[in-house]
């Protein structure tokens, strides 16, 4: 993999800004009057710049599920959202896709912005800001297809404003066997942080049709050391796949009776469910 060792930002053809830092990959939004978006990428990109620098420098307690109080911004927000799951086993590093995607948010929708919309992509994890105008999303239940069994219909005083998809498939180890689980939020770090818990629960233990390695052994400095990670799920049958998935949908639901999470998709092997009015299943997907 090669990252790019310095902050770097540039305008995308359709006027989208992309800020790249190390494995930071993000695609900024911004909607409205030309003087306001220009205004407004100006500020995610000065916001963004030191913004994988400093975690760095917090990295130990960042991989550690408790410890002293993290001081950087986001790393205080990737606290925040995961302390909400306590006592369940979570690191801040299940928060921090969402927790750069909100900080950036954030940056750009200071007091009198006049932007109709915004949101910053994190890599397939989402905040995102609504203004006057809903947001339909696709929602992908297989990242290897790319496949999309699922909308999200977000509008305005829904209470969403994070996005965030975990499974086995993504890009961070997963405890469980779902392709994708994708979250609904009041804000992308607590999406996020969720999306990676009741994915680790969509499981079946000790099935022999599952390979688990230590992640340590896949990445010496995972946060998640020793425990045993899925690398392989077999196909399986309907009876199976729809166990898996009531453990995740209890997880789920317990999320959303507590209010952390508004709704979300739990999608293995072409089987799901959803949470949630704001989520529904449909076959022929458009984006907004």
């Amino acid at each position: 993999m090669s990252w790019q060792e310095t902050p770097s930002a540039g305008l995308m053809p359709d006027g989208r800004l992309r800020l790249t830092h190390g494995p930071i990959d993000l695609i900024v939004t911004a909607e409205g009057a030309s003087d306001a978006a220009r205004n407004a990428l100006a500020r995610a990109r000065d916001a963004f710049l030191p913004v994988l620098d400093r975690l760095v420098t917090e990295l130990p307690r960042l991989r550690a599920p408790d410890g002293p109080d993290l001081t950087g911004p986001v790393a205080r927000r990737m606290q925040t959202a995961t302390d909400r799951f306590a006592p369940t086993f979570v690191t801040p590093m299940a928060a921090v896709a969402g927790s750069v995607a909100d900080h950036i948010l954030a940056a750009m929708l200071p007091p009198g912005h006049a932007l109709d919309r915004a949101h910053v992509n994190n890599g397939g994890d989402i905040a995102l800001w609504t203004g006057t105008t809903p947001l339909h999303l696709a929602i992908c239940e297989d990242p290897v297809t790319g496949a999309a069994g699922a909308r999200a219909s977000i509008a305005p005083g829904d209470g969403i404003g994070g996005v965030a998809t975990s499974g086995w498939r993504g890009r961070s180890f997963s405890l469980g066997i779902a392709d994708a689980v994708t979250v609904l939020a009041a804000d992308a770090a607590t999406a996020d942080a969720a999306a990676t818990l009741i994915a680790n629960a969509v499981n079946l233990p000790r099935h022999p049709g599952i390979r688990r390695a230590p992640a340590r052994s896949l990445a010496p400095d995972s946060d998640l050391g020793d425990r045993m990670v899925t690398t392989d799920v077999a196909p399986l049958p309907d009876d199976d796949l729809a166990r898996a998935l009531r453990a995740g949908v209890m997880v789920a639901e317990d999320y959303r009776d507590r209010g952390l999470i508004v709704a979300a998709c739990l999608a293995c092997q072409g089987m799901r469910r959803t949470i949630g009015s704001a989520v529904a299943e449909h076959r022929t997907l458009a984006h907004a």
